[in-house]
């Protein structure tokens, strides 16, 4: 869908740091100054939003996952919600120390979510005592709150999306170290340097972050829609090609039959 800055305007995209704040490299998405406060030119966010909605739609339809990493307040059930709706892996808690960059490890993690769950299901567990029960519960707790929404992620993502890069820089570097592409929204106190698809826009506020994601989330769903098409049209065609082979031969089949009995 298009973006209109009239949308981001009532959304407050455009709402920067205070001026003493401000890191120079993003002087090129900075519109004025006003009452202390950089604004944000919104005709580049709009362009910006457009080029980082195609680039994931483009990841999206490959099949490969786009991890959201947002840990502030403002932004943890926005981004929960919505890369929760299009099935996508989020971090909301707290970055867990070589999360990309030590991914096995962390795979290891997840396995033992699934293992406690299978204890629970085939009788197990009720044969521990009931301090290691306990145990066991607050260990898939603590799982579940920090790795639970990455468990169907059972490679590395193809790209990270991030909301504010100054709180998620361990992400950042990880990602980075891995050659990673990074899809961010950066406020002027930060870096543009450090991404790969800048998305000049207020972090702070949630309605703005809540428009931001809207758009780029949308993207990734109809990426995920034409992949879907295409798989079903390319079984359609299978299907269609076994047919007429299928057709062929037994018409083969009765012309050989009526050969011998001439």
């Amino acid at each position: 869908m298009a973006v209109e800055v009239k949308e981001l305007l009532e959304a407050g995209v455009h709402f920067g740091h205070l001026t003493r704040k401000w890191d120079p490299n993003m002087a090129p998405y900075v519109y004025m100054e006003r009452n202390g406060i950089h604004i944000i030119n919104l005709y580049k966010t709009a362009v910006k939003i457009e080029e980082a909605s195609e680039a994931l739609s483009k990841i999206a339809n490959s099949g490969r996952k786009i991890l959201f990493v947002a840990t502030k307040k403002q932004a943890k059930d926005i981004v929960a919600e919505k890369a929760g709706a299009i099935n996508m892996p989020y971090i909301t808690e707290r970055w867990p120390g070589g999360m990309l960059t030590n991914f096995v490890t962390i795979r290891k993690a997840v396995k033992k979510m699934a293992s406690i769950d299978r204890m629970k299901k085939d009788g197990t567990f009720l044969t521990l005592s009931k301090k290691e029960r306990l145990q066991v519960d607050r260990l898939r707790a603590k799982l579940e709150k920090n790795l639970g929404s990455i468990a169907d992620m059972t490679r590395l993502p193809g790209a990270l999306f991030v909301v504010d890069i100054k709180r998620e820089h361990i992400a950042i570097k990880e990602a980075q170290k891995l050659n990673i592409p990074i899809f961010a929204m950066v406020d002027t106190n930060s870096d543009p340097r450090q991404v790969d698809y800048v998305i000049p826009a207020n972090d702070d506020a949630s309605k703005s972050i809540d428009k931001i994601l809207s758009h780029v989330t949308t993207a990734i769903a109809n990426g995920l829609a034409d992949r879907k098409a295409e798989k079903d049209g390319f079984e359609d065609s299978d299907e269609s090609e076994e047919i007429v082979t299928k057709t062929k031969s037994k018409a083969t089949s009765v012309k050989v039959a009526a050969d011998e009995e001439e």
